[in-house]
Parts: structure tokens; sequence; C-alpha cells
């Protein structure tokens, strides 16, 4: 599915956030030490090589809703956003860090003239937000933000599995 908003073309896909080839930049759903770990960052790691992580230990530690930018090495990206989504408490409201990290992603974005940039479900891993209210949220906050971007022309979500990829695509019908 993709829509256009603005100037602006959004869509959600099935696939690995390391096999991006046609965005300027990708997002990591980053550790506050910017290290390997496991999911989205230790994929990244992974497909990037060791290069990434010695650029990383200059910007650890970063804390939730934070996000720095880095170069990407051996993946076919230009660059990495890393940004660190808070761990999920059913009593607390996270949604405020959760939003941030995606305006500082396109912040850095913006800042560095990236015209295109993938996204996977920050949060939703280890670190237990349910998909369904990340999504509100990550849609939300990018089209609350898509009028604001002068270079970004291309947003994409990056969803591991069909049954996520469903949940973007319903919220971004609902949304739009």
């Amino acid at each position: 599915m993709e829509s256009t908003h603005t100037n602006v073309s959004i869509e959600a896909v099935k696939g690995g956030i390391t096999q991006q080839p046609d965005v300027e930049a990708i997002v990591n759903a980053a550790n506050a030490e910017l290290t390997t770990g496991g999911g989205v960052a230790g994929a990244i790691h992974h497909a990037a090589g060791p290069e990434l992580y010695k650029e990383c230990q200059d910007f650890a530690p970063i804390r939730p809703g934070e996000a720095v930018i880095t170069r990407a090495y051996k993946l076919p990206n230009k660059y990495v956003i890393h940004c660190l989504g808070p761990m999920y408490e059913r009593k607390k409201n996270y949604e405020d860090l959760l939003a941030n990290c995606y305006k500082n992603a396109l912040k850095l974005a913006e800042e560095n003239k990236i015209k295109s940039i993938a996204f996977p479900a920050i949060s939703t891993g280890v670190f237990g937000y349910p998909m369904e209210e990340a999504t509100e949220v990550a849609v939300k906050t990018i089209l609350g933000e898509v009028s604001k971007l002068k270079h970004l022309e291309k947003i994409k979500f990056v969803l591991f599995t069909q049954a996520d990829l469903e949940i973007y695509q319903r919220k971004l019908e609902e949304l739009y």
C-alpha cells in the first residue's frame, strides 16, 4: 500500500529493514548503548559490519526518544538513524517518548537532506509495546510531521510479519 501526503509518499511493506536499497536511510530500533543486541538492532549491526559499532560508541548512551545518525557501512543505504524507543509498561504512558523517536528521526533526516527513509516498528519487539498502539503512535506522528518536511520524499514502514503489515495498512487507511 502506498499513499501520497503533500509531496511525501508513505508506504508499508513486508520485509527486512536491512534489505531496503531504495532508501537513503534506515532506522534502527536501538538499545541505549547502541550495541548489537537482538531483533532489528542485531540485524542492522550484523549487516553493516563492525565499523557501525565503532562509530556508535561516540554517541552512546542515548535516552528514550532520542535519535543519532551514523553512516551505514556495508548496508545498501547511506545512513542509519538510531532511535531508542521506550520499554512498555502497562500503567505508564510512553506515547510521547515513542512519538519523539519518529520526530527526531525525521528531524535528522531533514538536517542531512535525506530524501527517503525506512522505519521498523520501534519498541514492539523485546521492548514490549503492543503493535496496535505503537502503530497508532507511529502513523499519527508521521502524518503530523509530514507537512513540515522539505527534503524527504519517501517514508517507508518495513514490517517483518504479514500480521504487522496488515495492522500498518489498516492504520494508514484509517488515519489518511
